[in-house]
This record gives C-alpha cells, structure tokens and sequence, in this order.
C-alpha cells in the first residue's frame, strides 16, 4: 500500500483548535497562518494549553485581513491585523523574540474567556524569531511542521486500551500506509513537488493528556503514562517528527509520500 498524506492541520492560535486543509501552500516558515497568534502573560510570556486546557475549544479563523476568535460562552471577535501596531516583547520556551500587539479588545476577550490577565499576540508579516536550524518561525514550539503517522497512533491507542484522537498530539502532517513509527527513520521525504527533512523527534508533554473534545485532563494522565513506558529517551518522551521545509510548493490529501532518505 502506498505511504499517502491523510491529514492537513494548522493551528492559527497557539493551543487553540486545529482547522483541517483539504490543500496548502507550504512555505519554509510552515504552513500560512500556523500559530501567528498566540496568547501571552503581559510581560509576552506564551500562555498554552497546559496553562489553560479549555484553549483547545477556542476557535479562531484567519484571513489575509484579521483573526475571528469564538469560544463557547463569550461572543465572536474579530480583530483587524492593523490593529497589532505596537512592537510587544514575545517569549516561547527560552526562545526571545518581537511580536505584535495593540488590540485592546482581544486582550480583554481572550482574558475574559482565561479569567486571567493576559495579551494576544500577533508574529507580524515579517517574522522575527528562527528556528535552530535558522528556519524562520512564527510561534510553534520550535520548528516549522510535526508529521505524524496514524500506525503510530494506533500502536499507542492499543497499549492504552482506547481509542485516542490525533488532535491531542496537534499534528501539522498525517501519514497513513507506513508501519508504526516508521517516521522515526525518514531523513527526507516528497510530497508532490514539496521536499521535507527530518529534523528530530518532538518532545510530549501533559498537554497530551487533554481531550481536544472536551478540553479535560484524562484522570489516569494518558496517553503520557503509556508513553513513557516505551516511547522515552535521554531527550524525554517522544512522538512525532519536527520537520523543515527544503523546497515549497502545494499540498494535498491524499498525496502519495515518497521516502528519499
């Protein structure tokens, strides 16, 4: 059976709820519009679903013109990128860096919906923080996109003993036709014209352990309990890969994935 891309996500805000592609551009930054917001502490700290887990409920739509937040309980917003014309400091994981920021309106609406005082954050048309490997990057974790397999998620779904949604490992790629954790071992893929290089293996934490449907902390902390129990590494638990983008292009599912390297 050939190895085919099955699924296509991007997550405008940062922890907020994934938006499904049937196709995307993929530019060396990642896919358009992936985590160009993010909610922050005043001081530009970033503020994630492992602070907050009901942010994976909150929607927001994104446009060449602005960002529409909806939550369940609080009304829809929409916010005009013009707004964001102050330079605020922005930090992800030891990683410093300059965003913008300057609506006074989402701030109140995101720390309403939060019951804490926080900003919202855009990264600007000009991106101003890179990547290890120097790749330009708005605010994910550390790297322009995360592949993941489904085998891999069945494998990990059997050892639970429940079936677990992929939306709780926020995957930009899914594959389907490789064997369980086959994305291990890939150095360099195509998708159509797109190149893509393995960078390394991502890094779980306890956001892992909220339901993206409901935006609860599993009691019994899995799927990270199974994880660390066959999935762990002197780097910590891993599931996914960090990819780069080595040539752009268009994507979209249902392509076939060939393995270069």
């Amino acid at each position: 059976m050939p190895i085919r891309l099955t699924g296509l996500y991007r997550y405008p805000l940062k922890s907020s709820k994934g938006q499904r592609l049937q196709q995307s551009e993929v530019l060396s930054s990642g896919l358009p519009f992936d985590r160009m917001w993010m909610i922050a502490r005043p001081n530009g700290l970033l503020v994630t679903g492992r602070d907050f887990p009901k942010l994976v409920l909150l929607s927001a739509e994104p446009s060449d013109e602005g960002l529409t937040l909806s939550a369940p309980g609080m009304p829809t917003l929409f916010i005009a990128t013009s707004r964001f014309n102050q330079i605020h400091p922005a930090s992800v994981w030891q990683s410093d860096f300059t965003a913008r920021h300057g609506a006074s309106d989402a701030d109140a609406w995101c720390s309403a919906y939060l019951g804490e005082q926080v900003v919202l954050l855009w990264a600007g048309f000009e991106l101003n923080r890179h990547s290890s490997t120097e790749v330009p990057i708005a605010f994910v974790d550390g790297h322009p996109l995360l592949l993941i397999g489904e085998a891999s998620l069945g494998d990990l779904s059997e050892r639970v003993g429940r079936s677990l949604s992929m939306q709780r490992f926020r995957p930009n790629l899914i594959v389907r036709g490789a064997e369980a954790f086959a994305e291990d071992r890939w150095k360099k893929i195509r998708i159509g014209e797109v190149i893509f290089n393995f960078v390394k293996p991502c890094e779980r934490c306890v956001f892992t352990t909220i339901d993206p449907e409901t935006g609860e902390k599993s009691k019994d902390q899995e799927p990270l309990r199974t994880m660390a129990k066959y999935r762990k590494s002197a780097a910590g638990v891993l599931f996914g890969q960090n990819i780069n983008v080595e040539k752009g292009g268009i994507i979209h599912e249902g392509m076939a994935i060939e393995i270069l390297e």
